[in-house]
């Protein structure tokens, strides 16, 4: 009967592992020109090209595209790669993110928002929780420097936030981060959190899980490591957006990485009462004019 236990709890966690890592794409519901949002259709390969990402370029508002297309004859003030998060798309409709990036290109800057790997309309069919998803990202900035060179910056919700912190930390010429609902390392938040996603008892499900999932499917998860990522990241800045009751990814995963450098990153305690990543759909004008001025810091 005890081995019979354990081999069920062993192959229910292989199945909840498998079943995790391999959600079924969530489709597009929306796009830019149904905003009056001037957008070109983009794809591209991820850095290590294992995949083809797709996505939407929205050029800033007024700002000449350098290839004769309609705007103005200044450049953008920055280009901004926005960064999904887990079992979402490039629209992260939770947080209204095609609604901040009309307002990013309408203050002058160019906006990126894809697909990671196995979302969307993107190739693959692993969801790896930012350990493949930082080289899509990086994939994303070699597409951006190709297509329209300038200053890079990067603003990630959730798994987007912690694979931007990584891809920062890999690339120093990523000008800052804006890091929306974090976790800090994938290890040790799934050690405390993975029930929320999991929807079984800690024991002995999440031992079991985080010891399949390695060799179930190649995720090395203490490498998807957001403290030490931003001691690579210093002294760039970065803006950490978190909400106060966050039940999902808990406040403290953004302040044990805030406070590693404060002198240089900043942090957004949003209101409670908001659900997980949700502060610009609640609060879109005071999450926008703090973007903003975030974001102004880095264009000259």
């Amino acid at each position: 009967m005890l081995v019979l236990l354990i081999l069920g709890s062993a192959a229910v966690s292989a199945y909840v592992g498998w079943k995790l890592t391999h959600p079924e794409p969530k489709p597009l519901t929306d796009s830019p020109d149904k905003h009056g949002i001037p957008f070109e259709p983009v794809q591209f390969a991820s850095r290590n090209q294992d995949v083809t990402l797709k996505g939407w370029f929205l050029p800033a508002s007024g700002v000449s595209d350098g290839s004769g297309g309609s705007g103005g004859s200044n450049a953008a003030k920055l280009n901004i790669i926005m960064a999904h998060g887990y079992r979402e798309n490039r629209l992260q409709s939770g947080a209204e993110a095609l609604k901040l990036a009309k307002e990013l290109t309408a203050h002058g800057y160019n906006v990126l928002m894809f697909d990671f790997r196995n979302s969307g309309e993107s190739g693959g069919s692993l969801t790896t929780v930012g350990y493949l998803e930082q080289f899509d990202l990086l994939g994303a900035i070699d597409w951006t420097r190709t297509h329209h060179p300038g200053k890079i910056a990067l603003h990630g919700f959730s798994m987007g936030a912690t694979a931007s912190l990584l891809a920062a930390a890999k690339d120093p010429e990523i000008a800052g981060v804006v890091a929306d609902s974090p976790f800090n390392h994938l290890t040790h938040y799934l050690e405390q959190n993975l029930p929320v996603w999991s929807h079984l008892p800690n024991f002995p499900f999440t031992p079991l899980i985080l010891g399949i999932l390695p060799p179930l499917t190649g995720i090395v998860t203490d490498q998807v490591d957001g403290l030490s990522a931003v001691d690579l990241i210093y002294p760039r800045p970065v803006l950490f957006i978190h909400t106060a009751d966050d039940e999902s990814i808990p406040l403290r995963n953004s302040e044990s990485m805030w406070e590693k450098h404060a002198d240089r990153f900043q942090l957004w305690k949003a209101p409670a009462g908001q659900s997980h990543g949700k502060a610009h759909a609640v609060l879109p004008k005071e999450y926008e004019t703090r973007v903003l001025e975030f974001y102004n810091s880095l264009h000259p």
